[in-house]
């Protein structure tokens, strides 16, 4: 007989729908969804067979697949893993936790950071000079600033303009802001695998979609071949951004986040 379905049943399936769901989402970003799908399929079918069916040879073959392809789930989906941790550790109620233990404010972009950032990305995309910034939110990027040259400086327009000029040592990789500083450039950037990018978009903006798939960073892109402005944000790029766009999106983080302390 089957044992009865109650409350408790219900809300274990509806946590791992929820699990299920987050998780397709971020392997769907990263381009291994078929992947997904088939680890999916084979665990319904050794469901099936070993716990409704109850088909003993074929349920001890599937069990022992499933204790070796656990190890194997790890390696293939590592990246996978390490974002949806740190998309967790990111989430709005583990965030608050951690500011009662944390005595350091998160540092806003303020009005005086953002009309230079957007003049800086205008004139680089008028003399098609390729850049990559990247913005701190709530999730720290130190491990990436470790892989530039660490300056902590003022944020000026031109500072911006010289580091990203093309003969510069720095120019190629990427420039972090947080605190309302220049924490870092020539840093490494994740790249992502997403297939479905369009092959006009070169690694500038594989990079800037790698981060910000890992964290909650807003990455801007000027493009060296168009001369076109783009920006990142939560594992989305939209391409072909206004400087005025720009600074509204920029401004709306801003806003956002006024909007939150207010509300505390």
């Amino acid at each position: 007989m089957l044992e009865p379905f109650g409350i408790k049943d219900i809300i274990d399936v509806l946590l791992v729908a929820i699990v299920m769901y987050q998780l397709y989402n971020l392997v769907a970003k990263s381009g291994t969804g078929a992947i997904f799908k088939g680890v999916l399929a084979f665990m319904i079918l050794w469901i099936l067979v070993s716990q409704v069916f109850q088909m003993r040879l074929m349920g001890a073959i599937l069990d022992k697949f499933v204790s070796i392809g656990l190890f194997v789930l790890i390696i293939i989906f590592q990246d996978e893993i390490r974002r949806f941790l740190m998309s967790l550790g990111s989430n709005k109620t583990f965030r608050f936790f951690a500011k009662i233990f944390s005595s350091k404010d998160s540092g806003d972009l303020s009005d005086t950071i953002v009309t230079p950032l957007v003049l800086a990305c205008m004139n680089m995309a008028k003399t098609y000079t390729g850049a990559l910034i990247v913005i701190e939110q709530e999730m720290k990027l130190s491990s990436f600033e470790q892989t530039g040259e660490m300056l902590n400086a003022e944020i000026s327009t031109r500072l911006i303009e010289n580091i990203f000029f093309k003969n510069t040592p720095l120019h190629d990789g990427a420039m972090i802001i947080a605190d309302n500083r220049i924490k870092a450039a020539g840093c490494i950037l994740p790249i992502s695998q997403n297939q479905d990018l369009p092959k006009s978009l070169g690694l500038r903006h594989r990079a800037a979609l790698g981060i910000s798939q890992e964290t909650d960073a807003k990455v801007i892109i000027v493009s060296e071949e168009r001369g076109k402005i783009s920006f990142a944000s939560g594992g989305e790029i939209q391409t072909n951004v206004t400087p005025e766009k720009l600074q509204e999106l920029l401004m709306g983080t801003m806003a956002e986040k006024s909007n939150k302390k207010g509300r505390k």
